[in-house]
């Protein structure tokens, strides 16, 4: 599994400051809707279904929200670095700044935890994060996350 496949560089974006999850989701739900054709407020339901089970912020100004789709074929990324840090109840208590976001099909099973691996994997990399923070151009940001090569896991 690649980012390359899962990541589209037109959905990739910087944002200013928002001012809850439910702002964010919706952003995030009209960037999938117009990159990948999906249904804007179904993505945004399934965001807000899955964060109801336990926030998705894992740490270090990183989240990974993520959802299951009906309708989904393949699975697809949005990703979103903020200007400004929002809080998003992660592990940490600290804001967050990255946001790497996953729709799959509904019966993705294994797929869609591979590719959570992956985003995971390649987040934990201190210096992919640095480099994304140091940028504020969606193309660069883009490249950063497709040629990072995220170490196998222990």
């Amino acid at each position: 599994m690649d980012i390359a496949k899962i990541l589209k560089p037109e959905a990739v974006r910087v944002l200013g400051h928002m001012t809850s999850k439910k702002r964010l989701f919706h952003e995030l739900g009209d960037v999938a809707a117009a990159v990948y054709g999906l249904n804007a407020a179904v993505a945004v339901d399934g965001l807000q279904e899955r964060e109801s089970l336990g926030p998705t912020g894992v740490g270090n100004g990183i989240a990974l929200p993520h959802a299951r789709l009906e309708g989904l074929d393949r699975i697809v990324g949005v990703f979103v670095r903020l200007e400004r840090a929002m809080d998003f109840d992660s592990v940490d208590r600290q804001p967050v700044d990255l946001i790497f976001t996953l729709f799959a099909p509904k019966d993705s099973g294994v797929e869609h935890l591979k590719a959570l691996a992956l985003i995971s994997r390649t987040m934990r990399d201190a210096s992919v994060c640095q480099k994304l923070r140091a940028n504020a151009q969606a193309a660069t940001l883009h490249a950063i996350l497709t040629e990072a090569r995220p170490q196998a896991a222990a």
